[in-house]
């Protein structure tokens, strides 16, 4: 694809994906424009990188649908210090995002191979206050688990957020998961206060759940 191609076809996602689902705010246009989703996608798939679609990414493993990705952005309200942790790495784009808006993202991804593919990806987009980890982001893990962020996004789908990963979230903090089973799942925010938190259902989708749910019982704090 020519680069005059994949400016035009960048310009049309943004018309045609984007800004339709209500995604209006200017840092994450901008985001979308700055970092080269064509270069996160499997060179095999490239002429879909702009596509309405999820995208596999192998181990039964998807990139999610761009307005997805963008509405999630959004929804989350970054600030320039906040700390974010991803489970769920997948190409490494969604980190890409969050790290254009964050000060720091760790992401955490299970299989090997997408953790490198992430790796680099990352690394070509230059995007450096990104640390991807190999892991099972719903095991215990001290190199996350005992810590706390201001944002959290589960980049897969899952019954229920587990309390273990809410306990993660600082006060004030925000997550967003992709909740339910199929055929409906439904984006949830969780905003933290420092007693208690609130919960607001965003937007209905579909997406491959993450896997080993039910040993996230194994959290003990």
């Amino acid at each position: 694809m020519q680069t005059l191609d994949i400016q035009q076809a960048r310009a049309n996602m943004i018309a045609q994906q984007i800004r339709p689902w209500d995604v209006l705010d200017d840092r994450v246009l901008k985001s979308l424009e700055r970092l080269p989703r064509e270069q996160f996608v499997p060179n095999e798939l490239q002429h879909l990188a702009f596509v309405d679609m999820e995208l596999p990414l192998g181990h039964g493993q998807v990139m999610l649908a761009p307005k997805v990705e963008a509405r999630i952005l959004q929804e989350l309200s970054l600030k320039a210090n906040d700390e974010a942790l991803e489970i769920g790495t997948g190409s490494g784009y969604m980190a890409g995002l969050l790290s254009l808006q964050c000060r720091t993202v760790t992401s955490v991804e299970k299989y090997s191979g997408l953790a490198a593919f992430a790796q680099s990806n990352l690394e070509a987009a230059q995007r450096q206050n990104v640390t991807v980890l190999e892991g099972n982001g719903l095991l215990e893990d001290p190199r996350w688990a005992h810590r706390q962020f201001d944002v959290i996004v589960l980049s897969g789908g899952l019954p229920e957020v587990p309390e273990a990963i809410l306990k993660l979230l600082r006060p004030n903090g925000r997550l967003i998961a992709l909740v339910g089973k199929a055929p409906i799942m439904q984006a949830v925010l969780i905003e933290q206060t420092r007693f208690s938190s609130r919960r607001f259902g965003l937007f209905e989708t579909l997406t491959q759940p993450l896997e080993d749910l039910p040993l996230a019982e194994r959290f003990d704090f």
